[in-house]
């Protein structure tokens, strides 16, 4: 049985904590190319104006660039190379 704080199966919970509320839309906007997503639920994080935001993505329908990721990185495990270096 799965504790109501789980997402069901093929389902995974993201939450996002960014400086600003534009930041974290992006963010979003981004998951929901790759993969079917609830709308969005933020909140404030902080004083300074940073926002947390919080989707719920289907992992099991995923746009083509998120198909490929996840079915290369299953074949041949992850990399440590660090952001932004190819």
């Amino acid at each position: 049985m799965e504790s109501p704080d789980t997402p069901s199966r093929g389902y995974a919970e993201v939450h996002v904590t960014a400086a600003s509320p534009e930041v974290a839309r992006r963010v979003a906007e981004v998951l929901r190319h790759c993969f079917a997503a609830t709308e969005q639920r933020s909140y404030p994080a902080g004083a300074e104006g940073a926002t947390r935001l919080e989707l719920t993505v289907d992992t099991m329908r995923t746009a083509e660039p998120a198909r490929s990721w996840l079915e290369s990185s299953r074949s041949t495990g992850h990399t440590d190379r660090g952001l932004g270096q190819d």
